[in-house]
């Protein structure tokens, strides 16, 4: 591994204005190497880069199935160098071995998918009757700053560039001072497919620096970034003064509500999944488990048994799929997930499992379980971030319901039932962006992703999200 890191701006390797930050492996706690960090001239020359990409017009110039293969091609080369990819991806970010392949994996379909969807942008007709000619044209709104969190650095990256450059946008992209490295394989592979000079900027800084730099740039046309509801409202504050759209996803508090004629053995791969993989740092995690009252005992010691099986160590020595879990991202954010639980019990909810810290180097938290849970408490209110489950009771489908709308967000949620009335009824009512069914992370690519409440707004993946990246422009003409 390198010691040092640059940025690439403008189709160079750079140093940073900022001079040079720490990148630490979360499974031991020791540094990795050094990054340089962009401060608001970095910025500034990106985005000016960027913008003289596209005064050129050799994005717009291009036919869309042009710039789609070079999307694809893209991604052939990601998909190409997975493990080493993975490799990376977990040592900067602590992930199982395992994990960061299924991501590395998932983030070249992004740039496979949004090349085949770069022709299927079109426009459309308007009759006004005789001596008229009205069509509309989506043009895309030119600078895109996407502003990239550490807990999927891959997948959040690869889906805002698919889309920002299928659409024909050049990108600015800040990445995690977290989560850096990983994201250096982007613009290898836009050198290797040869994307035009400024098309892609990949620059890595503080927050209060490079990000709100970006945001708040004067040149940039579009806002994509996810992350935590305090920094999405700063964010849309910055965009507000040069008014340009945002999308914001910014996280949740979702709920699986489970009914008495649910499949409990298969709910526990459910569960495995919903909270434990990436050690419960998703933003769709299933953080809340609605139980009916009559089996809630029974699912209660079947969510601890997963939360026990799992052997918590290293990502890089968990290469397999299986019971297994690596460390949080970071000292202090394991030990505000600890914090939240320890206050959890001291407020009278039962610690089932877990709730420690494992005696290992790095940031590693057990699987944690709680019982007992009210719907206000704080530990069932706020994102916690971690691998950590509420378990709730409820009596009949309203209250289930009700439990399941009582946050301020609305991301995913989920309902495990044989019913299919039952779970129709309970997709209709769930204010959720992605309900899923009997299935938690449901879905794929091609599904579109993005919350209601203080989850945000605009929508990542699927068909929907290139009009996020597009606006619409009617061209009425007058025959003579």
């Amino acid at each position: 591994m390198d010691s040092y890191w640059q940025n690439w701006i403008g189709g160079e390797w750079v140093d940073g204005g900022a001079g040079r930050l720490t990148v630490e492996d979360p499974g031991s706690g020791e540094v990795l190497a050094e990054q340089a960090a962009a401060d608001g001239a970095d910025i500034d020359r990106a985005v000016g880069s960027a913008r003289a990409c596209l005064t050129s017009g050799v994005l717009t110039d291009m036919r869309p199935m042009e710039r789609g293969r070079l999307v694809q091609e893209m991604g052939r080369w990601i998909a190409a160098r997975v493990d080493e990819i993975a490799q990376m991806l977990t040592c900067e970010q602590g992930k199982t071995l395992w994990e960061a392949r299924t991501e590395a994996s998932n983030c070249a379909r992004y740039f496979e998918y949004y090349g085949n969807q770069a022709a299927t942008l079109e426009g459309r007709s308007i009759p006004l009757g005789a001596g008229y000619l009205d069509f509309t044209a989506l043009e895309p709104y030119g600078v895109s700053a996407q502003i990239i969190p550490w807990n999927f650095p891959l997948e959040i990256t690869a889906r805002s560039i698919a889309c920002g450059l299928a659409t024909g946008n050049a990108c600015v992209v800040k990445s995690s001072e977290m989560t850096p490295m990983s994201s250096r394989y982007f613009a290898l592979a836009a050198e290797a497919v040869g994307l035009p000079r400024g098309a892609l900027h990949i620059l890595t800084g503080w927050g209060h620096q490079a990000g709100a730099a970006l945001a708040g740039h004067p040149d940039i046309n579009q806002i994509v970034f996810t992350g935590s509801v305090a920094t999405g409202q700063k964010i849309a504050a910055a965009a507000a003064q040069t008014v340009v759209p945002c999308v914001l996803e910014l996280g949740g508090k979702s709920a699986a509500i489970v009914h008495d004629d649910a499949d409990l053995a298969a709910f526990e791969m459910d569960v495995r999944r919903g909270i434990f993989v990436n050690a419960g740092q998703i933003c769709s995690a299933m953080s809340r488990v609605v139980v009916h009252e009559a089996v809630h005992d029974e699912l209660v010691e079947r969510i601890a048994g997963v939360a026990r099986s799992l052997s918590v160590g290293p990502g890089i020595e968990r290469a397999e799929f299986g019971p297994n879990m690596g460390p949080m991202i970071s000292e202090k954010q394991r030990d505000r997930a600890l914090g939240m639980v320890a206050e959890a019990e001291a407020a009278g909810v039962r610690l089932v499992t877990g709730g420690r810290s494992p005696n290992l180097p790095g940031f590693f938290m057990e699987p944690t379980v709680l019982a007992d849970v009210a719907p206000g408490m704080r530990i069932a209110q706020e994102e916690i971030f971690g691998p950590v489950v509420s378990v709730l009771k409820f009596r009949d489908e309203a209250e289930a319901i009700a439990i399941a709308n009582g946050t301020q967000y609305g991301l995913v949620a989920g309902v495990f039932t044989r019913d299919l009335d039952r779970a129709t009824r309970a997709a209709r009512g769930l204010r959720a962006g992605q309900v899923f069914v009997n299935e938690w992370f449901a879905g794929g690519v091609e599904t579109p992703f993005g919350g209601y409440g203080k989850s945000g707004y605009g929508r990542e993946k699927g068909c929907e999200a290139l009009m996020n990246y597009v606006q619409t422009k009617n061209v009425a003409i007058r025959l003579r």
